[in-house]
């Protein structure tokens, strides 16, 4: 496997895309139902813990185009394989591909079981998760450009969804939010922990790096998308702790789609179903870079003319296992594991490997060398 990516110059991204792509990719199913979540480990002080997700958030997005910079154009997978090695290096890219996969079942069986409460309870899972893979696998088997692409409009399409959420300030009573910094550090820090979730997402640089033409401008680009998911996620908190009561919030299992119950318009009378089935848009960038991500994995391990073919099979093995979790409890529990995994591979392990990269590209060079 080379450890050098060189993609064609037409599938080349400017680098003002990646605003787009990685604020697309952390609105996912996370925000209809994270007030609860992280109201339970910090209180009214949920918004502080949102903001130091964010904080914490930019830091590991910074370290990981760091990594990617101390390299002409790479990606993860290339990457472990020249800091570990042939075979521990592929045993670490299947990880990442297996991580990847978990990815892509959690958020779609989340979104599923949404869809079934909600909206459609006598739909069976097959057919729904059936028709939402079929629309992944026409855009990831378009390319990553297409993938891009719908991000781009995934962003501006949920302009007018995201925006109904201020209706219920009118209803708001703000002295909710008061006293502020009643919770210790230990329940703020727990309650960023708890939004590891929610933000997952903006890992996926290190998949699409290579097919950005100025990579000098990498950065740049991706903090303006993670701040804006950030600003966008604190808003949300503030305005669900103020139209909520403490005992409301806990009781809410998805915050977000209940503050769209309250929205009246007069064409339409049930406007959280319309949010619900819209959401899939919102939805459908994360699903795509996951797969795409995945299959681009095992396509660099194996040979890259098998890619078509391994996203082929990657899409039935997902189909499978989302057939596979059929209660609440076995949900819950699948959300619970992959947030520990998460947070080890979303903010742990980038620090571990921007240290390996930095020795290796430093202090070895110059052993060398002398």
């Amino acid at each position: 496997m080379k450890i050098h990516v060189h993609p064609q110059p037409q599938s080349l991204l400017n680098a003002f895309m990646v605003m787009f792509i990685i604020h697309s990719v952390q609105m996912g199913v996370g925000i209809q139902g994270f007030q609860r979540i992280i109201y339970m480990d910090a209180g009214h002080d949920a918004w502080i813990s949102v903001i130091l997700s964010g904080i914490v958030t930019c830091l590991i997005g910074f370290v990981m185009v760091k990594t990617l910079n101390y390299y002409e154009s790479s990606d993860l997978y290339g990457i472990q394989r020249d800091v570990y090695g042939k075979w521990l290096g592929t045993c670490m890219n299947v990880l990442y591909v297996l991580y990847c996969m978990g990815a892509l079942i959690v958020i779609i069986r989340n979104y599923i079981e949404v869809l079934q409460a909600w909206v459609f309870p006598e739909v069976p899972t097959w057919f729904i998760s059936l028709t939402i893979m079929m629309l992944v696998l026409y855009g990831v088997l378009g390319g990553f450009r297409i993938i891009a692409g719908v991000s781009f409009f995934s962003v501006f399409l949920s302009f007018w969804l995201l925006s109904l959420l201020g209706y219920p300030i009118q209803f708001s009573h703000w002295s909710n939010l008061l006293p502020i910094l009643e919770a210790n550090a230990t329940e703020i820090l727990k309650g960023a922990y708890s939004m590891t979730f929610t933000v997952i997402g903006f890992e996926l640089i290190y998949s699409f790096y290579p097919f950005i033409k100025e990579k000098r401008k990498v950065h740049r680009y991706m903090l303006i998308g993670l701040l804006y998911t950030t600003l966008l996620y604190v808003a949300v908190m503030l305005i669900s702790l103020s139209y909520f009561s403490g005992g409301q919030l806990e009781r809410t299992i998805w915050g977000s789609l209940s503050l769209f119950k309250i929205v009246r318009v007069p064409f339409i009378e049930r406007f959280e179903y319309v949010a619900i089935t819209f959401w899939l848009l919102i939805i459908l960038p994360n699903l795509m870079l996951y797969l795409w991500s995945a299959s681009r994995g095992l396509a660099r391990i194996f040979g890259k003319k098998r890619e078509k073919g391994i996203i082929w099979v990657l899409s039935l093995l997902l189909f499978g296992c989302i057939q596979l979790l059929i209660t609440r409890q076995q949900i819950n529990l699948l959300n619970n594991y992959f947030a520990q995994i998460a947070f080890i591979v979303v903010y742990c392990y980038p620090l571990l490997l921007f240290l390996l990269v930095w020795m290796k590209k430093k202090i070895f060079r110059k052993e060398v060398k002398s």
